[in-house]
């Protein structure tokens, strides 16, 4: 069932919830540089231009773009993305990009070798709008749900800018906001979503149940 999920071909326009994770749960960032570079290069590098080495790279509003993002979060271990796919197999060339990016300057900084993610990443088909409201407070607000609640020491999300604290604009919102009347709406409405994610999550942990190895866990939150 995972490879079907991992391998299958995602049209144009189609949205995806895309994941990853480090080998063996290992970080894959150890430091907020680490989560800033790859960043960068979530801007930089979404284009459908032939692109170099990242730092002499920078194209952080690309008029052709491979995909829209519309959320993200980045934990120590692993990341969550939700991509609409707007160039042929877009999200596939965007992650590639991404992750091969960010594996050579890892193990180049921490001077190590061998594969730093879990395989190829995931890509699952975000079928209806009642999932996508949902997937997106799942994906914004991971960090918090991993921390039940908190924050991790080192985390970056999207949450931001769906509530007006961030200057940072790279996210495709209105196909989330746009289904609420403000944006205060959308926070109660993800806030409340949290708790019900929190509360999952601990029972599937007491059931010794790893979440991320279950793909379309994030669905009946």
């Amino acid at each position: 069932m995972t490879n079907d999920i991992q391998c299958r071909y995602i049209g144009s326009m189609e949205i995806s919830h895309v994941l990853n994770r480090g080998v063996d749960k290992r970080s894959i960032f150890k430091a907020q540089i680490d989560l800033e570079r790859f960043f960068d290069g979530m801007k930089n590098l979404n284009t459908i231009e032939t692109v170099g080495h990242l730092e002499r790279c920078r194209n952080p509003v690309s008029t052709n773009p491979l995909v829209n993002l519309i959320a993200y979060n980045l934990n120590p271990n692993h990341f969550h993305l939700i991509l609409k796919q707007v160039a042929e197999r877009g999200i596939e060339r965007y992650v590639h990009r991404l992750t091969v990016s960010h594996s050579k300057y890892f193990n180049l900084k921490y001077d190590r070798t061998g594969t730093l993610f879990q395989g190829r990443f995931k890509a699952i088909l975000v079928d209806t709008n009642d999932y996508l409201l949902h997937l997106s407070v799942y994906v914004n607000l991971n960090d918090k749900a991993h921390a039940r609640g908190g924050r991790l020491r080192l985390s970056k999300s999207s949450w931001g800018e769906y509530v007006d604290e961030t200057r940072e604009e790279i996210c495709e919102k209105s196909i989330i906001l746009n289904k609420f009347k403000n944006k205060d709406e959308y926070r109660k409405f993800a806030e409340k979503t949290l708790r019900d994610i929190i509360n999952k999550k601990i029972f599937l942990e007491e059931l010794g149940n790893d979440m991320m190895s279950k793909p379309g866990f994030d669905r009946n939150i």
